[in-house]
């Protein structure tokens, strides 16, 4: 069934694809109301986050391939109705061991939102379209992300923590209501794979694809060095230059306001320069700033103004090597767009939690090592620009950069 005037779907699959950070992000102001309320460490709380992160990175690599086999719109309802089953088993929780074992089935039920969106969006648009639709759901997004936290911290007022997830279940309700009525299937039966078997064994295929491995490992690794930021910057901005933590927050929100500029940029140039000739600018920027990051640090020069201006640059632009990359990666395959869009968004977040668990392990109480972790990141991503340049003119015929 075909979907008339699909671009009124954006604000929609804007909000599916919100599910992962709101998630996250609307309950970190009440981790330690939390561990106090359960009788719980700290350490045993923040495992909540990583085992989210894990059940994301599960269900994107599941969800993809079935949608190839069995299309769309039941995989996409059948994960918002898990997701709403599991956010009432986080808000009833009585223990931290029932909260991590139902935070991993949010994680599981919401992850066919986050990653059916952008597979939706291959489905309806052709690929500049399908790039520009992306930026305009990421703007959505990191709107969404930005504002959490205190919404978030809001919803606490009322009663506690739980009425956070009481929040998001009113969140996904209205999703699911709304994706009842909007989204109907837009993988059709005759363009669907014959076997289970079949549809998992494209993630095979692609991986071994140079240009598709070019284009997951250029996302990824820009969004492990934003991860290495999240991770360091409290102990950095806070504990090393003895920023306040509300002058934090006013720093952090630096970075979401570059986003939605570089956003709202590469939604108005997508259309007529091409998501390759955007990725460059996008791997160009990620990579100066990187190499910028490294030399101060490695210098002993790493003032907080430098560090600040150079980490602005590099995160501003993770949402567009994210939009340009996935709609870039879906048009070449459309018939596994499932399996394509699991694959790039599990290797967003995979690359996340490692470069995360890395900046945290070379931590001295300096900036330098997460300097250096969004150093390397930035210039791989612009290394895979690079594989991506040389191969993107000899496949399927798509543009030159």
């Amino acid at each position: 069934m075909s979907i008339s005037h699909p671009e009124r779907l954006i604000v929609l699959l804007a909000a599916l694809v919100a599910f992962a950070p709101l998630s996250i992000d609307t309950y970190l102001p009440s981790l330690p109301l939390i561990a106090h309320d359960l009788g719980a460490t700290e350490a045993s709380v923040q495992m909540t986050i990583g085992i989210f992160l894990a059940g994301l990175c599960v269900g994107m690599l599941i969800y993809g391939p079935l949608s190839d086999r069995y299309g769309r719109r039941p995989l996409l309802l059948g994960g918002m109705v898990l997701y709403l089953i599991a956010t009432v088993g986080c808000m009833l929780s009585g223990s931290v061991e029932q909260l991590i074992c139902w935070r991993f089935f949010q994680a599981l039920g919401g992850a066919a939102a986050s990653v059916l969106a952008r597979t939706i969006v291959r489905d309806l648009f052709p690929l500049n379209e399908a790039a520009r639709t992306l930026s305009l759901m990421h703007l959505v997004t990191m709107i969404a992300t930005l504002i959490a936290p205190l919404v978030g911290s809001f919803l606490m007022l009322i009663e506690g923590w739980r009425t956070i997830f009481a929040g998001l279940l009113v969140f996904a309700a209205l999703c699911l209501t709304a994706s009842l009525w909007r989204i109907d299937e837009t993988h059709l039966a005759e363009k669907r794979g014959r076997s289970i078997a079949g549809a998992f064994a494209a993630y095979w295929q692609i991986a071994r694809e140079p240009l598709a491995l070019g284009y997951v490992l250029c996302m990824g690794l820009s969004f492990g060095g934003m991860f290495a930021f999240i991770t360091a910057s409290p102990f950095v901005y806070v504990e090393y230059f003895g920023v306040s933590p509300h002058a934090y927050g006013w720093l952090f929100g630096l970075n979401i306001v570059g986003v939605i500029v570089m956003t709202l940029i590469n939604a108005r140039s997508v259309t007529h320069m091409g998501p390759l000739r955007m990725l460059r600018i996008g791997a160009v920027v990620a990579g100066m700033a990187g190499c910028g990051l490294g030399i101060l640090g490695l210098a002993g020069l790493a003032g907080l103004t430098g560090i600040v201006v150079c980490v602005i640059l590099y995160v501003s632009v993770t949402g567009l090597l994210g939009a340009n990359c996935v709609a870039s990666l879906l048009a070449l395959y459309p018939k596994q767009a499932g399996a394509a869009a699991g694959l790039a968004v599990a290797g967003q977040f995979a690359m996340g939690a490692g470069f995360s668990a890395l900046v945290s392990s070379l931590a001295d109480g300096t900036p330098l090592p997460m300097c250096l972790t969004i150093a390397a990141a930035g210039l791989g991503s612009l290394t895979c620009y690079v594989w991506i340049r040389r191969h993107a003119g000899v496949t399927n015929g798509l543009e030159t950069v």
